[in-house]
């Protein structure tokens, strides 16, 4: 039971799954913040462009 037990502490496997698994988490929530701020600032971009085609047409 005590080499059992020993065994078991040293395994790391574990939590070098738990480590991969936050470092994608945060990779994801990068990712997803830069797309959101990418996607707002064009938006903007389109925006003024059609505000500007609009006025010349008129």
């Amino acid at each position: 039971m005590t080499k059992l037990f020993a065994r078991f502490l040293k395994d790391e496997s574990g939590a070098t799954a738990i480590e991969y698994g936050l470092i994608a988490a945060l990779i994801s929530v990068a990712l997803i913040t830069g797309a959101t701020a990418l996607g707002n600032s064009i938006s903007g971009t389109f925006d003024k462009l059609s505000t500007t085609m609009n006025d010349a047409n008129k």
